[in-house]
């Protein structure tokens, strides 16, 4: 049986560690916190000071950084990017290599395709087919 963590070093020359979440296998940093319902695929990397809620689905490739919030049953798709501070809200869908700005928030229940940026301190809202409601 393996290691159940691996330590990487970051551009500062600092070694952290991340935990191999039991729900996917994708990596989580010391002092996130993920439900353990939450599925983080493997190649996922989820950042200090992240959230992420129950029933939570975070795709390969994605990199979720520190201090973001991903609500309770929110999909992530593969290879997105949620900067720092970011808040997703419950039932949120976000696309394939959609980046998500520091600062922004996606509102409950909003649809984001594949391929979108959201810019930093954006405030978005969309209905079920992914067209944005009026702020």
């Amino acid at each position: 049986m393996g290691k159940n963590y691996v330590d990487i070093e970051n551009e500062r020359g600092e070694t952290l560690r991340y935990r191999k979440h039991s729900n996917g296998r994708g990596l989580i940093a010391h002092g996130a916190k993920v439900h353990a319902s939450a599925m983080i695929e493997a190649g996922a990397y989820i950042e200090p000071g992240a959230h992420v809620g129950a029933g939570a689905r975070i795709g390969h490739g994605v990199w979720v950084e520190h201090d973001a919030t991903i609500g309770p049953d929110v999909l992530i798709a593969p290879h997105a990017h949620i900067a720092s501070q970011a808040a997703i809200g419950a039932g949120a869908k976000i696309g394939v290599r959609t980046y998500i700005g520091e600062r922004a928030q996606v509102a409950i229940g909003s649809l984001i395709g594949d391929d979108e940026t959201i810019q930093d301190g954006e405030h978005v809202a969309t209905d079920r087919r992914g067209l944005r409601l009026a702020a």
